[in-house]
């Protein structure tokens, strides 16, 4: 990877997502409103991809599921799990750290109605491929939804159709890696019980047998 395409929180390639940040800062000054970094070890044995930040979550916070519904029910799992030292999230100054974990999303950049357009998400993918290059050799990549799984598949080169999104599902790749699909821990996911808790939290289950921690 070039290091010229290294994540900054300045990145301004989607004049859509920039404008939009723009109007949101003048709405919310004290909310974050750029690009939302990544949070997490360097060198993750876990790796989690969400969609992009949330209005009132990450890009109010600056970390990536921090401030909103969906935060509260993965960093309740993160903690649940061993993931994580506290069970909640709400600032960057809060004192929560992640073990052998690390927090990304496809798009870094809050989308308007929460949805990217496939060129934003394209753009986005140099910086997906960064945090999966650091991945460990035997690590796990989790996809939260998706446009996470797709944006996964692209970024690691792999062909779309031998790898369809399937809540549930590992795929166990030649570099030892294993790519697995959950649905996203969202407001209208969790409220319609598509994903309940005992869902989720299987698919913790498995990746902690898997990694053997």
């Amino acid at each position: 990877m070039n290091n010229n395409s290294s994540f900054n929180t300045n990145c301004k390639r989607c004049p859509r997502l920039a404008k939009h940040l723009k109007r949101v800062n003048q709405d919310y000054p004290a909310y974050h409103s750029k690009p939302v970094p990544s949070f997490g070890v360097k060198q993750p044995k876990l790796l989690i991809v969400g969609l992009a930040p949330g209005l009132h979550g990450a890009n109010a916070t600056g970390r990536p599921f921090t401030g909103d519904h969906a935060g509260i029910i993965l960093y309740e799992m993160l903690y649940k799990h061993g993931f994580s030292n506290k069970i909640s999230s709400v600032s960057l100054n809060d004192g929560l750290k992640l073990a052998h974990c690390r927090i990304t999303n496809a798009v870094r950049c809050l989308p308007p109605e929460n949805k990217p357009i496939s060129g934003e998400v394209n753009k986005c993918n140099r910086y997906l491929e960064e945090e999966l290059e650091n991945v460990s050799g035997e690590g796990i990549i989790l996809c939260l939804g998706h446009i996470a799984h797709k944006s996964s598949i692209k970024a690691l080169s792999l062909k779309q159709s031998d790898y369809p999104f399937k809540h549930g599902k590992f795929y166990k790749l030649n570099t030892g890696r294993v790519i697995v699909d959950s649905y996203h821990c969202s407001r209208y996911n969790t409220n319609t019980k598509r994903l309940t808790e005992d869902m989720f939290s299987k698919i913790f289950q498995r990746i902690k047998k898997q990694l053997k921690i």
